[in-house]
């Protein structure tokens, strides 16, 4: 009889999006979350449902036959990645096996086109956000992620293999500029302290970089001094920015109660297919630059020849993808719920000479209630909690010839798209780019048609 906390051994079968293990022990199936398929593993028992346990991993007793790299220093330890120890093809094989399966799963007929590569698999994040803290309890100040499964711990990063150098120097500069200070940091039990976050953007393709320190009210920050320290930095790309964001909100998310620019200007500017996009400090924007231009590439590709069409893009964001529509459709609209987003894609449309692109700042569900013109095509890219059951039907309703879905959880998008089918919609052709590399995250492309408009 297996008994909650009780430590159990066994291999790991199988790893299914997003990151779900499965294995078996004693009759029992366990279920749980993280592990490489052909590990073999030390769980603790965290609870017994009715046809299995779930558990949670405490230790890699043996590794995976498919574990040939060394990968990260920081692997195991820090909870940024989980397929540092893959080849890069076993990751791709192993992401590519896991949306298959869920396709299968839910009976969907699709034709797969499989998984893109990341133009880059090292270094390619242009956006990194650092936390203040300690690695161990009154320990020295630290500067980096989370510890795996960790809330209150973090891990120093300064050889992180998924960002370029100058991340790395300017996190080791600041780490020990404010680490000759004695400068405290956020203690999120006591709320107290000045510390909290350390947020770097870079466009890649200009090589600018933006610095945003992120501290409470509680202390005063030597603002010269710490200007004179990042701009003494050798950097391969050129600090075009650097902003004090002051949060005294209780949770752990970077938000602004103030913004002070110290040093040049509150953005970076980065092209992706000849345009220019401007990023400010909470902007969205993938992380992933030349992995974002072959997604887009592939949304265009999908999308086919939409000369004289009208085109939404639902879920806009910034307008990235409606902007890169723009120079090959009539006219394209965009909604997004967020009205910084949104002012910031009027922002950028100006700023590519855009004028058949409109932006509208408004909940999909209702805004969609609006909207007077016909689409003959619909680009939908929702957040991770995918298409609001409500604002489904309402988005089908339009009867675009063509609907462009893209999604960073194939777990909304198979439950969306029996929708769609269920409406006379017909699946052509999915595929998926790896934006993500390193991590169990994936993002799919879905080209739909509406069966009536077959032979048009």
């Amino acid at each position: 009889m297996v008994k909650k906390k009780e430590l159990i051994e066994f291999e790991i079968k199988e790893v299914g999006f997003p990151n779900k293990g499965r294995g078996e022990f004693e009759g029992h199936n366990i279920k749980f979350k993280g592990g490489i398929e052909g590990q073999k593993v030390e769980a603790r028992v965290s609870r017994k449902r009715k046809g299995y346990i779930e558990a949670k991993i405490v230790n890699i007793v043996e590794k995976s036959p498919i574990e040939t790299e060394e990968g990260c220093p920081h692997f195991g330890i820090c909870g940024g990645c989980t397929y540092q120890s893959l080849s890069y093809e076993n990751e791709l094989e192993l992401k590519e096996k896991q949306i298959k399966a869920l396709f299968e799963q839910e009976e969907l007929d699709i034709n797969f086109l499989g998984i893109e590569k990341s133009p880059e698999v090292n270094g390619y994040r242009n956006k990194m956000e650092y936390t203040f803290g300690d690695e161990e309890k009154d320990g020295p100040l630290a500067l980096g992620l989370h510890r795996k499964g960790r809330f209150y711990e973090v891990v120093n990063v300064e050889n992180c293999n998924i960002v370029d150098k100058d991340f790395t120097n300017i996190l080791t500069t600041v780490l020990n500029y404010f680490g000759e200070l004695n400068t405290s940091y956020y203690n999120k039990r006591l709320h107290s302290g000045f510390l909290r976050h350390l947020v770097v953007r870079k466009a890649l393709s200009t090589g600018e970089i933006l610095v945003n320190l992120v501290t409470s009210s509680q202390e005063e920050l030597n603002k010269e001094d710490f200007i004179n320290k990042l701009n003494e930095i050798s950097t391969i790309g050129k600090i075009t920015g650097i902003i004090h964001t002051i949060n005294d909100g209780l949770s752990d998310v970077v938000k602004a109660d103030k913004l002070e620019v110290l040093y040049g200007r509150d953005y970076i500017i980065e092209e992706i297919l000849g345009l220019r996009f401007q990023i400010s400090p909470f902007s969205f924007f993938q992380t992933n630059t030349f992995g974002a231009e072959r997604l887009y590439s592939m949304v265009r590709e999908f999308a086919g020849d939409i000369d004289d069409k009208v085109v939404f893009d639902l879920y806009s964001g910034t307008g990235t993808i409606a902007q890169i529509m723009a120079p090959v459709a009539k006219k394209v609209i965009g909604i997004e719920i967020v009205e910084e987003a949104v002012e910031k894609a009027r922002e950028n449309a100006k700023l590519n000479n855009l004028d058949n692109v409109e932006f509208i700042a408004g909940d999909v569900l209702k805004a969609v209630d609006e909207l007077k013109e016909k689409p003959d095509l619909i680009v939908i890219d929702p957040p991770r909690d995918g298409i609001h059951p409500k604002a489904i039907n309402k988005i089908i309703d339009f009867n675009p010839e063509v609907f462009v879905y893209v999604s960073c959880n194939p777990v909304t998008l198979v439950r969306d798209l029996k929708v769609f089918i269920e409406r006379g919609y017909k699946v052509e052709k999915a595929k998926c780019m790896d934006q993500f590399p390193r991590t169990p995250h994936v993002e799919s492309i879905i080209l739909m048609t509406h069966c009536g408009s077959e032979g048009k």
